[in-house]
């Protein structure tokens, strides 16, 4: 009679073996890793009198086999047992010497990916910090030729940044080795890689929020000295800061929001200090290119006039930053016939719809509310804890959208001109709804700016002057 086969016996010993052999409380193998590892040591370490030759073919090619090998390692790194483990037996230095010896860009890639996974984790990211051959080696690799390898040094570099007890040897050291400025404005500048312009983007941004003295001096740098050779002049033009960050925002714009408002972010954290207002500001234009691209972000593809309010709240954080920055620039180019008000009356009636939204935002029924209904009251879904996270988070960056917006509006309600208010009502982007709305978020903080931005309504919308009166009666003293 046929049948299936019966299992084999238990074999404990085999068993044994088996749970001696796996790396922490994972399945996987120490001897694998341990012949893995010793596969790529002769990979780029091989002996005989075949050396020359398999140099050259592991130049440029990795035997798939192994790169299949390789790359489970890779996979198998993301685990914090494996990681720890693959640190206990000295993975860093072995992965390091591979790199150092590595002709094969692959190669480096995988190595340098094993290590960003290994970042993840507190122990092995302060092991992999604490080797300073090895941080030398993975800034100097920011000069790489290769997207995929710079794409893994610049998520491993982000990892490291991001751990608050080594963060500080990683600022150190980019403090020294000047090439890392170079480097990354040449990936901003040149690159067309979204994934690898994002993940450069992040690096910088956590880079000038941890050390605002590398932000400066990395703008420092930047100015072209008196005495230099044109050569000198047009390799430090190439570099400047500020045109590589406005390249990358460009490339991003169709490709990545989330890239782009890193970009944006960087340019917001350079107008909270003197010496990185100076290099927005002062540049060849006077910041007109950086005023025209934030300009057309915003009326482009973050806030067009047929937008619903809830688009505006979803793009909240990004509008931000973005308006924070045209608002510094705004502050600081008043001369300037760019940023004059009558060139940018959409602006204006940008920062009032924003306003509005707001407000009507406001008065819709909160979370838990009775609504009628035309056959019984109807009430919402409980909200999960999710959800009132990301709702407390969406609040919290409307509420910075309005402060910004506010800021903004009072500096240009301070210099407008009856001209172009009058002109603002006839091209609708003043309205008695809107001005109502916007004196109700500027005040009281902003009283001067509503009081003569009012007076020029006197002359120029008398009607609509007395509206506001009847509505704000302090502004009759």
């Amino acid at each position: 009679m046929d049948r299936n086969p019966s299992p084999p016996p238990s074999d404990e010993s085999s068993d044994e073996t088996t749970r001696v052999d796996a790396i922490g409380n994972t399945v996987y193998s120490k001897h694998w890793l341990f012949s893995t590892l010793m596969r790529l040591i002769e990979l780029v370490s091989p002996e005989g009198e075949e050396v020359e030759e398999l140099d050259s073919r592991a130049e440029t090619e990795l035997d798939e086999d192994l790169e299949n090998e390789i790359c489970k390692m890779w996979d198998m790194s993301m685990d914090e047992d494996v990681a720890v483990f693959l640190q206990e037996f000295n993975a860093t230095d072995i992965l390091l010497g591979i790199i150092g010896k590595s002709k094969c860009p692959r190669l480096t890639e995988i190595c340098v990916g094993i290590l960003g996974n290994m970042a993840c984790y507190n122990e092995t990211c302060r092991a992999i910090s604490n080797n300073d051959n090895l941080v030398d080696v993975l800034l100097l690799l920011l000069g790489d030729s290769d997207p995929p390898t710079l794409l893994e040094t610049s998520r491993l570099i982000l990892s490291c940044l991001s751990q608050p007890d080594v963060s500080s040897i990683w600022v150190n050291q980019i403090h020294k080795q000047h090439s890392v400025r170079e480097n990354v404005c040449f990936i901003m500048q040149s690159s067309t890689n979204a994934d690898l312009l994002g993940k450069i983007g992040e690096m910088v941004d956590k880079l000038f929020d941890l050390d605002k003295e590398l932000m400066l001096s990395w703008v420092v740098e930047s100015k072209e000295l008196s005495d230099a050779s044109t050569t000198e002049k047009e390799k430090t033009a190439e570099t400047a800061l500020v045109p590589c960050l406005l390249e990358a925002a460009r490339q991003l714009r169709s490709d990545s929001i989330e890239g782009l408002e890193v970009y944006i972010h960087i340019l917001q954290l350079l107008t909270t200090t003197d010496g990185g207002m100076q290099a927005l500001v002062r540049t060849p234009d006077k910041a007109e290119s950086t005023w025209t691209l934030l300009y057309d972000i915003v009326h482009t593809d973050l806030c067009q006039d047929d937008d619903p309010e809830i688009i505006v709240e979803e793009q909240a954080s990004v509008l931000s930053s973005t308006l924070a920055v045209l608002s510094a620039i705004f502050a600081s180019c008043m001369e300037e016939n760019y940023i004059k008000t009558e060139r940018n009356l959409p602006l204006l009636g940008t920062l009032l719809r924003i306003l509005f939204y707001a407000e009507e935002s406001q008065k819709r029924p909160s979370e838990g509310t009775r609504r009628p209904s035309t056959d019984k009251w109807s009430v919402p879904s409980p909200t999960s804890g999710a959800q009132k996270g990301k709702r407390r988070e969406g609040d919290y960056h409307l509420k910075i959208l309005l402060d910004i917006c506010c800021e903004f509006l009072s500096e240009i309600f301070t210099n407008i001109g009856k001209e172009i208010v009058s002109k603002s009502f006839k091209e609708g982007f003043l309205s008695q709804e809107m001005c109502t709305s916007a004196f109700r978020h500027l005040l009281p903080q902003y009283h001067t700016a509503v009081e003569k931005f009012h007076a020029i309504l006197m002359e120029v919308k008398p009607d609509t002057a007395e509206q506001l009166l009847l509505e704000f009666p302090n502004l009759r003293s």
